[in-house]
């Protein structure tokens, strides 16, 4: 399964790990196909860490109303650049927040802390363009 992330700066192409994080990848996945990240912006951006987006508010205190488990056992739970993965408050608190990463260079202390689930693989320059406020426009599924 993938995703296109549509966004303001240009489109970022996604290849989920479903293997190594099912339901976290069917939440992302439900999500983007109720048209829940339509329109909600990048509200946190450290650059050289990672790109921030998911909450409703805007403001990193919004979630769906619920909370997933998190998913650190599988192979793919290293935070690489591209590599999507889930904001939370704590473990398995995490709902609609995501993240994605600039580098290895600053996020290998986030492995198997946060559920790594997907990796973009086309667009990758995005990332560096996305400014704080920038919009996710939409996130389209291809099944």
């Amino acid at each position: 399964m993938k995703a296109t992330i549509k966004t303001n700066k240009g489109e970022m192409h996604v290849e989920f790990y479903e293997k190594d994080a099912p339901n976290t990848v069917a939440n992302f996945v439900k999500l983007a196909k109720e048209g829940f990240y339509d329109g909600l912006t990048w509200h946190r951006v450290i650059p050289n860490f990672v790109i921030q987006g998911g909450c409703p508010k805007g403001t990193g205190v919004g979630g769906p109303g619920y909370t997933i488990d998190c998913e650190l056992d599988g192979d793919n739970q290293h935070h690489d650049r591209g590599v999507l993965s889930m904001a939370h408050a704590g473990r398995n608190t995490g709902g609609s927040q995501f993240f994605v990463c600039h580098s290895r260079e600053n996020t290998s202390h986030l492995d198997r802390n946060h559920t790594c689930f997907g990796k973009v693989v086309e667009g990758l320059d995005v990332i560096d363009d996305i400014r704080e406020g920038d919009a996710i426009e939409s996130i389209v599924i291809e099944d």
